[in-house]
């Protein structure tokens, strides 16, 4: 199976810029989704973005697109979430995950087999 470890996460300023990173071990992730969701207090997990290594698909959430970029490097099987003019309202704890099903249910975290730690995102103004 996949083993999914975190690491990026910390304390920026509104504006700001902060890189997640998720290094995957176990079962190579190239033939999974991979994602990254968030999520605060009171509220569901929601998706933020997601990449499919083969063919390369590529999808964001609408209040992260044109801030947050999505990659691989498929030599260190790590997936990273660059975030940019980061805001309050980016707080969270994020979260990587890889799963198998199809590209369709990409933003359904319900549909996700592994999940990192989580990682605590603070943006301050």
């Amino acid at each position: 199976q996949v083993q999914l470890v975190e690491s990026g996460g910390g304390l920026v300023q509104a504006g700001g810029s902060l890189r997640l990173s998720c290094a995957a071990s176990g079962r190579t992730f190239r033939t999974y989704t991979m994602g990254w969701f968030r999520q605060v207090p009171g509220k569901e997990r929601e998706f933020v973005a997601a990449i499919r290594w083969n063919p390369g698909f590529v999808d964001y959430a609408d209040s992260v697109k044109d801030r947050f970029t999505i990659s691989t490097d498929t030599a260190k099987n790590t997936v990273y979430l660059q975030m940019n003019s980061l805001e309050r309202e980016d707080t969270a704890v994020y979260y990587c995950a890889a799963g198998s099903r199809g590209w369709s249910t990409r933003s359904a975290q319900t549909k996700y087999d592994y999940w990192g730690q989580g990682n605590q995102v603070t943006v301050s103004s």
